[in-house]
């Protein structure tokens, strides 16, 4: 299992970066070149290394990171860069095209994951001076640009930003959405099962946000005003304040960055006081999306409801309660841990995308986030289903959460070969 992770990640590498998947997933992807770097770390650290500073080429002049870096052209994605038309922001890279959103900000803690990992912590400190000023700017955007609130919480105004794509938390708002019936021509559908992937109307949806954030030149004090869709997401801001923490840490390392700690501190500090005032819902024991649009939260749980766990954003007591909601709900019978929405809701799906299926991602993040706070024996289960499922059925995009699904003749879902399935199980089983 190790020699084929190794080798998917070989094989899926380009001159410089790492597609996800072959024909599905063509290009480079923010939060996956995140976790794909810390598999790469392991057996290849100049290819880790590449991996991000070839992401980090692609930043804007206002600090921002997309989502998608356009690095060739491919017949088997869409939407591509003639739709994004991300160089309608003034300050857009003039040298990569790419979208014009983002993703969760996982870098500022994958170079402290890389760090140490590098058997050679000298030469790996050199990389991390090299481009955690980058990171910085990355994060400043965020919070000069996406706070309108000035609260600490960053809004995203597309469900893709969230990483979450299809996931039932943005149902409620699609459903007030007045989007057109567009007649557009889906690649996805024609490379894996249509029943895992989102629906026709959620494609207008998407889309429908990407025209409107175009009608404003992707410019987000326009987009905050206007966009029906602007919701502060449990995962994302979790994502930006471990990353937080994690260039807090490493500009110690460096020495002589006062400034910059004490910014990101000023930071942390009113991020993590908004977020367990807003975001922690005491009934459900659980995190929850707010909507900002409408000034109400979305009162789902889902497992980014649990991923403030790993930035430590939790007091024990919260933390406890979401242990219990986890276990309750997530871990019934004849259950691998952890689905990525509630089983027990009617909207749950085993099978499509980010709507109750197990992604290794989460996972990942979640046995971090218990171990820190002293619950090892919860994220060992989680531990032990990610690796299991894996040597069940393979390397997939994502993974049917019941037991009694998996036969000698299962598969996972999804595209086959998926980079960050293999990059983080070689980081499962290095720990």
């Amino acid at each position: 299992m190790k020699a084929k992770a190794i080798q998917i990640l070989n094989d899926n590498w380009k001159d410089g970066y790492t597609i996800p998947s072959q024909n599905l997933y063509p290009y480079q992807w923010k939060w996956d070149a995140g976790f794909i770097a810390i598999g790469l770390a392991h057996f290849n650290m100049e290819r880790a290394e590449k991996e991000i500073k070839t992401l980090l080429n692609a930043q804007w002049e206002n600090g921002f990171i997309p989502h998608i870096v356009f690095h060739q052209l491919s017949e088997t994605y869409f939407p591509g860069p003639n739709f994004h038309k991300a160089d309608l922001h003034p300050l857009s890279n003039k040298k990569y095209s790419s979208t014009g959103m983002t993703q969760p900000p996982v870098i500022g803690f994958v170079l402290e994951k890389i760090y140490h990992i590098a058997e050679n912590k000298s030469a790996a400190l050199e990389f991390v001076k090299d481009c955690i000023d980058q990171v910085f700017k990355a994060h400043q955007y965020f919070y000069n640009y996406r706070d309108p609130k000035k609260e600490g919480l960053v809004y995203i105004y597309h469900n893709w930003e969230s990483g979450t794509d299809n996931s039932p938390i943005w149902d409620c708002i699609f459903e007030i959405m007045d989007s057109p019936v567009l007649n557009i021509e889906r690649k996805d559908t024609s490379i894996v099962d249509p029943s895992e992937r989102p629906s026709k109307r959620e494609y207008d949806h998407y889309l429908h946000l990407i025209n409107c954030a175009k009608d404003h030149h992707y410019d987000d004090a326009k987009i905050a005003e206007n966009s029906p869709f602007l919701v502060q997401d449990p995962l994302f801001n979790s994502i930006l304040i471990k990353s937080n923490k994690a260039l807090i840490n490493l500009y110690e390392l460096i020495g002589g960055n006062e400034a910059k700690i004490n910014q990101l501190q000023q930071w942390q500090e009113k991020s993590i006081s908004s977020f367990n005032s807003k975001l922690y819902d005491a009934e459900l024991g659980a995190y929850v999306h707010y909507d900002l649009r409408n000034e109400k939260p979305i009162r789902l749980v889902s497992s980014s409801s649990f991923s403030p766990l790993f930035a430590g954003i939790p007091s024990k007591d919260q933390a406890n309660a979401l242990v219990t909601t986890m276990v309750e709900k997530f871990g019934g019978d004849g259950l691998y841990l952890c689905a990525s929405f509630d089983p027990t809701n009617e909207k749950f799906n085993p099978k499509k995308y980010w709507r109750g299926p197990v992604w290794i991602n989460l996972n990942w993040m979640l046995i971090d986030g218990l171990l820190e706070y002293d619950f090892k024996e919860l994220a060992q289960r989680i531990k032990a289903d990610s690796i299991e499922i894996i040597e069940k059925v393979g390397f997939y995009e994502y993974f049917d959460v019941r037991k009694k699904f998996y036969t000698a003749s299962s598969k996972g879902y999804g595209a086959a070969n998926f980079s960050w399935s293999a990059a983080l199980y070689l980081d499962l089983i290095n720990n």
